[in-house]
């Protein structure tokens, strides 16, 4: 099942149009994006650092997640609202993304690796909260993280590149290309 035809009635909103014709609101909306993602992405690096026991050594953990989860979860908050209304700015051109499906795949799997941590490892916290070095199983959790949201910034970077490489305006394409961004032979 393909998301183009909603993709493309979300184009013709007044609102999208307005949001991507817009001299100041688009760019307002994309700033605000940029630096609560680095507010996610800063505190979120912050508490993987320390689950691989690189920083705050004779910190528990329990007090960094205490003090750093909440500045993540409202920089989280704020970046998803920001990212769904770019979206909304230009549906069709970020469905028929590389880099923008790459980057929600990565998102995804950092969530779900987070939800694993938390129902797992993290539920063990209060045996090993004061080492050092915490066990293997939230060094690995933090290094996934780690890896998953590097792969999101970069394919986020790469959003704006994505006509350079690949265009499902530009055929013909490799199949594969086609099939990885949604291009079909009425996209043209």
């Amino acid at each position: 099942m393909s998301l183009l035809p909603f993709c493309k009635w979300l184009a013709t909103t007044p609102w999208s149009i307005a949001l991507h014709e817009s001299l100041y609101a688009y760019l307002i909306v994309l700033t605000v994006h940029v630096v609560t993602v680095s507010l996610f992405v800063g505190t979120a690096v912050m508490l993987d650092l320390r689950l691989l026991g690189v920083t705050m050594p004779r910190m528990p953990v329990s007090q960094v997640m205490a003090g750093l989860v909440p500045w993540s979860a409202a920089g989280f908050l704020v970046m998803v609202v920001s990212g769904s209304l770019l979206f909304y700015a230009n549906p069709v051109a970020r469905y028929q993304n590389l880099f923008f499906r790459t980057k929600m795949v990565a998102l995804a799997l950092a969530g779900v690796n987070l939800w694993v941590f938390y129902n797992t490892v993290y539920r063990t916290v209060p045996e090993w909260d004061l080492d050092p070095v915490p066990p293997r199983g939230a060094r690995r959790a933090a290094g996934l993280s780690l890896v998953l949201l590097a792969a999101a910034i970069m394919s986020g970077r790469l959003i704006a590149y994505n006509g350079y490489w690949f265009d499902c305006a530009s055929q013909p394409q490799p199949a594969i290309i086609n099939l990885l961004e949604g291009c079909t032979t009425d996209a043209r």
